[in-house]
């Protein structure tokens, strides 16, 4: 690191580095050196650095790396609270009538809603799929991306695309979906004018129709000759549901898995929202091939989806990360309370108590997703050298002070407020407040435009 960077120093802090190591310091420091972790260790920070423009007490709080979110779809902030009882086909049948609806305007307030809440619980990595582009609605994927570069975080936008609408057997209306000549373009154009490859990039791109039943099974062929032309990611949704498992064997003959393989989207350089409805297989197919999984389980939940197989996923070696999902069927829209809701559902399932311990879904939350983003070499976890994306959370309050092993606090524990919270090395939340947005302004935009979009889709 150059000596005439200017570096904030963290001391007195638990800290959990979720390296590969699993390294932890009851009582430790952080120097960060410009955007980057210059050290870190047990007991105080060195002595005699230089352009020292900050110092931290960090006693009664722990500090992990920022959370990375994996799956979300941002425009569903304006339409939260709708169709609480449905399964996941209904929900989609009852809402998007409503979706198609959106404007670039909508996009932006439903991005910062959504950012802003992520930010405020920890998150410095966030993700978008969106795949809702309605003719003459503007420029949605802009807004969006303007919206995260605003609000100081580290973002991935999934650029999404359907091709197949009612008239195709499909969910969405006619007048949402793209065509396949118009999906492919868009989406290189918004890769070739927003997607930074450098190892500190804030914002990158990835190739990503929505899923089996919305899009031609052209689209995901070309999708993703085209993201592997381009050298980006790509991401869909996967075997959420029993009725996709159906509608694959229906339609192409085969599960959705295999259907994946057969259109070339399974790979190191893919991931998957949900794969609830994985059999051994399936798994093994992904952990052959590297392919990654968001796991969304306040989302799978609230749909009725199931509970997805995440220890056997774990165990076979395919790399796992967190998603909040889009916030129609996550209505919190925070991600540090998927830590604890993956540990607790997951306690459901077949492995019972021995699902996942505090210490795992910690890891999910972090260096998992950074994993399945592709990004696992720059963020996910505290090492000298990696991107300065951090968090302090507050254990020594009410809701925590009780608990000795601060990890235990925060994963089993109430969510913990967010003391500080820096993103390339810049603060951009300070005792739970954002820094870089306002937060009343957010949330009276947010709700202007949710009664907008409502009153545009009852008059149509």
């Amino acid at each position: 690191m150059a000596p005439s960077a200017d570096r904030i120093v963290i001391e007195n802090v638990a800290i959990a580095t979720v390296d590969a190591q699993d390294t932890e310091y009851a009582s430790g420091h952080i120097v960060v050196a410009g955007n980057r972790i210059e050290s870190i260790g047990a007991g105080k920070a060195p002595e005699g650095l230089e352009n020292v423009v900050r110092r931290v007490d960090g006693t009664g709080h722990l500090a992990t790396p920022g959370l990375v979110n994996t799956h979300h779809h941002f425009y569903q902030w304006i339409t939260r609270g709708l169709a609480t009882d449905h399964n996941l086909f209904n929900w989609l049948t009852a809402l998007y009538p409503t979706w198609a609806r959106i404007d670039e305007q909508m996009t932006y307030a439903a991005a910062q809603g959504s950012l802003g809440m992520m930010a405020r619980g920890g998150v410095t990595t966030a993700m978008d799929h969106h795949y809702v582009f309605p003719r003459g609605s503007g420029d949605l994927s802009g807004s969006i991306i303007r919206a995260a570069s605003e609000m100081g975080v580290r973002f991935t936008l999934a650029r999404g695309s359907m091709d197949r609408s009612e008239k195709d057997g499909g969910l969405p209306p006619d007048f949402a979906v793209e065509t396949l000549e118009g999906a492919l373009a868009a989406t290189e154009e918004t890769v070739k004018k927003h997607h930074d490859a450098s190892f500190d990039a804030m914002t990158q791109v990835a190739v990503a129709p929505c899923s089996p039943f919305s899009v031609s099974t052209e689209l995901m062929k070309q999708g993703a000759e085209l993201a592997r032309r381009l050298g980006v990611r790509l991401h869909t949704h996967g075997s959420e549901t029993v009725e996709e498992e159906k509608f694959c064997h229906e339609l192409f003959g085969m599960g959705p898995t295999d259907y994946f393989e057969s259109t070339g989207w399974l790979g190191d350089d893919v991931w998957m929202a949900h794969c609830v409805h994985m059999n051994d297989s399936d798994i093994a197919a992904f952990a052959r091939t590297g392919t990654g999984v968001a796991h969304c389980p306040s989302s799978n939940a609230r749909l009725a989806a199931g509970i997805a197989r995440v220890p056997d996923m774990l165990k076979a070696g395919v790399p796992v990360g967190l998603g909040v999902d889009g916030t129609a069927s996550n209505e919190s829209g925070e991600l540090h309370t998927e830590l604890r809701n993956a540990l607790l559902i997951n306690r459901l399932g077949a492995h019972k108590e021995a699902a996942l311990n505090a210490r795992q879904a910690l890891r999910l939350g972090t260096y998992g997703g950074a994993q399945v983003l592709g990004r696992a070499t720059q963020i996910g976890s505290l090492e000298a050298g990696k991107l300065a994306d951090l968090v302090l959370w507050k254990t020594d309050g009410i809701g925590h002070a009780s608990i000795a092993d601060p990890v235990t606090a925060i994963v089993f524990g109430a969510a913990a407020p967010v003391t500080l919270s820096l993103v390339n090395g810049r603060p951009v939340v300070e005792n739970g407040r954002l820094l870089h947005a306002d937060e009343d302004a957010i949330a009276r935009s947010t709700r202007e435009q949710a009664q907008r979009l409502a009153r545009i889709a009852a008059e149509s």
